[in-house]
């Protein structure tokens, strides 16, 4: 038995292991949902985006988690009200480092907490004005505001509240200002997923099809370009546009990280969208490909390898002028790049990763890891669809523990079983880990960190996974077993 087949054979004894923890039951579902991959397939063979399982720790989040978290919050210029009592829109106040430029309160917001803050009788009596009086103190507290989203929470579609007519009416009085009515109550499908696709279709049917009707001024160039799915935590969406105007493209819309109304209305202008967040923007970048003719290529800035890739494929879509700008680009920071593997490989070889992310880090960042010598040995999606876990399939080498939705229990179990050397997940887990021993970084904000995107955020990224592993502060504490 070669190596690879007896770590492939070591994996599957070790999800068997797991499963006798559960009911006949459960472990007959959860079992769908764990896989090693093997033989090099070309898929990874798990069941997605499937309802948890009642009774275990889920690290999903909800449609209106999906919708205002993701991709609507960090619009810069528009007010983002969350629409339901005050837990949820709390629970959202603190960005995920959605970096923009603009004074807060003034012309951005997107740091602020707004709330309808839902009471007893506005369930028994509905909300609609309530949301009303709501918007048109909005507009006297925040009068340099480009327009408004409404975040529904779970109450607002249980009772039935017409936020639609709400936003037609106060849109009109406000001359056409967008306000944007968005249906994410948290019930709402599986996970947060759904919550990107609603909020997607929000664009379609609010903004771009009221954009078509304005006239524009905009004058386009035959190298304008969009950024689409980039949040820019801690700066990655500023890193990845400079790359792109490097090699001679003009950026006319980033979003939603320090995006703005603005942009959203100039996308549907563009010759190429470039698509950075799969899971969450794949379903607006479809539409205008469909409905404007405008291509889209998805593109992942982790680590030198896959960025020269990406730059590359995007460069295809234009003339030999931007082809041969994109092997300049890659040349001139070729010998950064080298300087740094230089530096961090050494401490860093062989060193073995486990992912848990949303969005798409589980796969994205593989590269990056690999461009370190480190490796990857398992990884895993909270709220990933079947096409996620196809395009993983490409990344991953045979022996890899795949885990769909993985409850608590299941990734104690198989950290403890296979004793990676960092564990990359979010910020539920961090101190689960830390506290069993094991170096830790967060990964769905880069632990007060970054960016991570781009040439330069590389460096970063070198530098702070060699922080997390080989710190002094490991061999110094013990856990408790």
């Amino acid at each position: 038995m070669s190596a690879a087949e007896e770590v492939v054979a070591r994996n599957k004894e070790l999800i068997a292991e797991v499963l006798q923890a559960y009911p006949e039951k459960s472990a007959k579902r959860r079992a769908k949902h764990l896989s090693v991959q093997e033989n090099g397939s070309s898929e990874c063979a798990v069941k997605s985006n499937i309802k948890s399982l009642p009774g275990v720790m889920t690290i999903r989040g909800c449609a209106y988690a999906g919708s205002k978290g993701v991709v609507w919050g960090p619009i810069k210029d528009m007010l983002h009200i969350s629409h339901g009592p005050v837990g949820c829109g709390q629970y959202s106040w603190s960005t995920r480092r959605n970096y923009y430029t603009g004074t807060t309160g003034v012309d951005a917001f997107g740091a602020m907490q707004i709330t309808s803050d839902f009471q007893e009788k506005d369930i028994v009596f509905g909300g609609d004005k309530k949301l009303e009086k709501l918007i048109d103190e909005l507009e006297v507290l925040f009068p340099l505001n480009k327009g408004l989203s409404i975040q529904s929470e779970c109450p607002i579609g249980l009772i039935g509240d017409d936020i639609e007519a709400v936003s037609r009416k106060k849109s009109k009085q406000y001359a056409n200002k967008p306000i944007v009515p968005v249906r994410c109550e948290g019930f709402r499908g599986v996970s947060q997923s759904l919550g990107h696709h609603i909020a997607n279709d929000a664009i379609r049917d609010w903004v771009f099809d009221k954009a078509d009707a304005k006239a524009s001024t905009f004058e386009g160039t035959p190298y304008d370009v969009t950024i689409i799915g980039d949040y820019n935590i801690g700066g990655d969406a500023w890193s990845s546009r400079i790359l792109l105007e490097e090699m001679g493209l003009r950026v006319i819309a980033q979003w939603s990280g320090d995006g703005s109304i603005a942009e959203l209305e100039n996308t549907p202008k563009a010759k190429l969208n470039v698509l950075h967040c799969y899971r969450s923007m794949n379903y607006i970048s479809r539409h205008m490909e469909e409905k404007y003719g405008i291509p889209w290529e998805e593109y992942n800035f982790f680590g030198p390898t896959k960025i020269a890739d990406s730059l590359r494929r995007i460069a295809s879509h234009f003339d030999d002028s931007i082809k041969d700008n994109a092997e300049k680009v890659i040349a001139k920071y070729q010998p950064l790049m080298q300087a740094v593997i230089d530096k961090y490989q050494p401490r860093l070889q062989g060193k073995k990763v486990m992912l848990f992310v949303g969005g798409l880090r589980p796969r994205h960042v593989i590269g990056a890891y690999e461009d370190l010598g480190m490796e990857v040995v398992g990884t895993g999606y909270e709220f990933g669809h079947n096409d996620d876990y196809q395009r993983t399939a490409h990344d991953v080498k045979d022996g890899t523990l795949i885990y769909d939705d993985v409850t608590g229990f299941e990734f104690e179990k198989f950290v403890e079983g296979i004793k990676p050397d960092l564990v990359a997940s979010g910020v539920k887990e961090k101190y689960v880990f830390q506290k069993m021993g094991y170096p830790f970084r967060q990964m769905h904000s880069w632990d007060y960190s970054g960016p991570y995107h781009g040439f330069d955020g590389f460096a970063i990224f070198a530098r702070d996974m060699d922080m997390a592993i080989n710190s002094p502060v490991w061999s110094l504490t013990k856990t408790p077993w």
